[in-house]
Formats: C-alpha cells, sequence, structure tokens
C-alpha cells in the first residue's frame, strides 16, 4: 500500500502470517526402530532430533544424525495431534511399519519439467512464502495468470521443474531466469527453488537442484547464482552442499515483516569459461531432458 507521492509502506510483523500446522510422525532411527512424535514444525523439529539441539532423548541415544523421517500425518491442533501421538505409541511395531511403508509409496518424488497447467499449484506454493517467510521479498501475491506465463517464458531459455508425489501433491519446483538481460551475460542464470514447507529437510530441494543445474549444465550456461535472504544457515547450508561458494552480502538489503534483512550473493561454476564461448542451447532434445531425469528419479 502506498499513497500519491509516496513509495510502498513497510511490511510489518504483524502482516507475517502465522505458521499454524501440527504433525504426527515416526522417524527410523539408525537401528531401525522407529521413534513417535508431534509437533508444529515439522522441519525444525526434523533438524533438532537430527542435531540433538532440543531432540528427544531417544533419538540422541539412538544414532540422531541418522534419523530419517518415516511417517508425517497432518492434524487439525495440538490437541488433535497429542492424542495421536499417543496412539501412535501404543501401536504395535507391525502397524508402525504398515504405515510408514504407505507413506513411502504416497510420498514417492517424481521430477519433470513443467508446464503452464501446473501454475494454479505453484503459484500456491510460492505465496505461502509470500505470506509467511522472508525467502522472497514479494509482498504482493501472485496470481496464477502471472504464473502460468512465468513458466512459459521460463521454458524458452531454461528449465522450470516441479516435483509432484505419488499422491498428486506438489513438493517443489525450481526453476532458472536470465542473471541479467544484456548480452555479455547471455551465459549466466539465477537459479529458484522452493519446497512445500511440509517436506523441507527431507531431500526434496537437493532432487530438485541436481537436476536444475546438470540441465543447465548441458545446454552450456557457464554460472549459475542464487540471492540468499540472511539469515537463514538451512539455505546457505543448501547452497553450499551443491557446489555453490558465497561472494558477497548485501547489508540491510530488503524490509519485510518489521526487520531489515541481508541478501547473500552465491555462485555455481557450471562450465569452464571458453574463449570464445559457444551459444548456449536454449533447447535440449527430449531425449536428452528424459535421461536427467531418469536419473534423479531413480535415486
Amino acid at each position: 500500500m502506498s499513497t500519491a507521492g509516496f513509495g510502498p509502506a513497510p511490511s510489518l510483523a504483524a502482516d507475517r502470517q502465522p505458521y499454524t500446522s501440527a504433525w504426527v510422525y515416526l522417524l527410523r532411527c539408525a537401528d531401525g526402530s522407529l521413534y513417535a512424535g508431534w509437533t508444529n514444525d515439522l522441519a525444525h523439529r526434523l533438524r533438532a532430533h537430527r542435531t540433538g539441539a532440543g531432540g528427544a532423548k531417544y533419538t540422541k541415544s539412538h544414532g540422531k544424525a541418522a534419523v530419517q523421517l518415516a511417517y508425517a500425518e497432518r492434524c487439525a491442533d495440538k490437541s488433535a495431534a497429542l492424542k495421536r501421538e499417543a496412539a501412535l505409541k501404543k501401536l504395535p511395531k507391525a502397524e508402525k511399519e504398515a504405515l510408514a511403508a504407505d507413506w513411502a509409496a504416497r510420498s514417492r518424488l517424481t521430477v519433470r519439467m513443467a508446464t503452464p497447467d501446473d501454475a494454479a499449484d505453484v503459484v500456491t506454493l510460492y505465496n505461502w512464502y509470500v505470506t509467511h517467510g522472508t525467502q522472497t521479498f514479494q509482498y504482493e501475491l501472485s496470481t496464477e495468470e502471472e504464473y502460468r506465463q512465468n513458466i512459459a517464458d521460463v521454458l524458452e531459455k531454461a528449465p522450470f521443474l516441479v516435483a509432484y508425489t505419488a499422491d498428486g501433491r506438489l513438493a517443489g519446483y525450481a526453476c532458472a531466469h536470465p542473471w541479467h538481460t544484456r548480452r555479455a551475460f547471455a551465459w549466466d542464470v539465477e537459479t529458484t527453488v522452493y519446497c512445500a514447507p511440509d517436506v523441507l529437510g527431507q531431500g526434496t530441494g537437493r532432487k530438485l537442484y541436481r537436476a536444475l543445474l546438470e540441465l543447465l549444465r548441458r545446454q552450456g550456461y557457464h554460472n549459475a547464482f542464487a540471492l540468499v535472504t540472511r539469515p537463514n544457515p538451512q539455505s546457505d547450508a543448501f547452497h553450499k552442499a551443491l557446489g555453490f561458494t558465497r561472494y558477497g552480502v548485501e547489508k540491510n538489503s530488503g524490509y519485510k515483516f518489521g526487520r531489515w534483512l541481508d541478501l547473500g550473493y552465491w555462485a555455481c561454476p557450471l562450465n569452464p569459461p571458453a574463449d570464445p564461448p559457444a551459444p548456449v542451447r536454449r533447447q535440449l532434445p527430449g531425449g536428452e531432458v528424459d535421461a536427467v531425469l531418469e536419473q534423479v528419479n531413480s535415486v
């Protein structure tokens, strides 16, 4: 919102929508046992168990760093989650294993190239971060039509990938845009990845980014750049693990939800610098794309 003669009004802390959710879950420990718990933030709780910083005594003593999410179920509220957690703890091991097997089958990911018809799911996911997070500096909600056009525009020059679960839920998406518009930057792209909040920390972003970076490399792009809001240690670690290096920070670059935020610049070399470079292949042959996606989906 703005008034005549002035720029936009700042986004205040009260503008941030609360993350209200409740989950019960099963964790697979290193010895194969299953631990049941509840949380209102699945990704944060999973990190706590793996690091031992606030995790349960059981997972700390059963190979904390190796625990894996084996089952997750959304509940109406904390009260419902506590009741469901108590019921899970009482289940025989065989019934817990059956729940885990069914959840794994329903949650199996398939990464594919997006089409404009995915716009409704993609914009719903992106708008969650507009209203809840600082991963994007955007204040206003995007529309389905904007993302329908966005997907079509991206696919003219670079991949736009989506990851869907076997039961039809969008788990995340990743894409690349031109880093700058002048011709000298034609070999550079900016990468983007967003994952549904309930799959964070489960490898969805890594699967998407590995496919995205490999496709960009094959197209002949030389550099992939990423802009990461700070503080965000999880995103920093994610980009570092995938070959990115942080080379700069813009201090107090954006203001959202009542605070100033820094912006980190990360770069990943895709191909060695040729002199002169060959023009980028804007479209890869279908068979080459299929080979990359088949490889990432087989893991």
